[in-house]
């Protein structure tokens, strides 16, 4: 489980077919400032919100290995690139963010990314579109997760929704590089999907 506060920013420096598989990548990642001190073989890391596991580790550098599923239902794993860095939680640590699971939902779409107010340290309005599938998860004032990043919505219409970016997410997250156009992680909110289950089987 995660959090969705994220603790570093990574780079995925390489992507290499791992040879006993070629269906299967393995990413080399450059932790950034995320201490690895405390990770071990098997580990979970959350890499731009995807729950992954640690194969290897090198002093600043650990490597995952990533499926042909994940990255047909995920974006930002396919390239070297910057990726938001979250090491899994212990059952003592704060809850700064919600419950987060790892697993993406769904890949959303930024259709605006404009700055509220003026000046280089200006907050942002992000706006995604969901998938339909998931626009019943994504409620006024709720949580949910782009890329990784636990944020709280303002407005939902649909399967649109905006939140509000504030500078500090921007600079320690890879959100401050969202275009319109760009395609995001999207993980809605843990406790909605058992709400809806119970309420399934309640009518059953």
């Amino acid at each position: 489980m995660f959090s969705g506060i994220i603790a570093g920013l990574g780079h995925i420096e390489s992507l290499t077919p791992r040879a006993d598989d070629n269906s299967t990548v393995r990413l080399t990642i450059d932790a950034g400032k995320l201490a690895l001190d405390d990770v071990a073989l098997g580990d979970s890391i959350a890499c731009n919100g995807v729950c992954l596991t640690v194969v290897a580790l090198a002093p600043g550098h650990f490597c995952v290995d990533v499926s042909p599923e994940t990255l047909a239902c995920t974006v930002g794993l396919d390239a070297p690139g910057g990726v938001n860095l979250e090491k899994a939680l212990r059952l003592a640590d704060r809850l700064g963010g919600h419950l987060v699971s790892g697993h993406v939902d769904g890949v959303g779409e930024v259709l605006r990314f404009d700055p509220v107010g003026e000046g280089d340290d200006a907050c942002r309005l992000l706006e995604i579109r969901a998938p339909l599938s998931l626009a019943k998860y994504i409620a006024r004032k709720g949580s949910v997760t782009v890329d990784g990043v636990s944020l709280t919505t303002n407005t939902v219409d649909g399967a649109v929704f905006t939140i509000n970016l504030i500078p500090h997410t921007l600079t320690v997250t890879t959100l401050g590089r969202l275009q319109p156009g760009a395609r995001v992680n999207l993980e809605v909110d843990l406790i909605a999907r058992y709400c809806e289950r119970l309420l399934a089987m309640a009518d059953e």
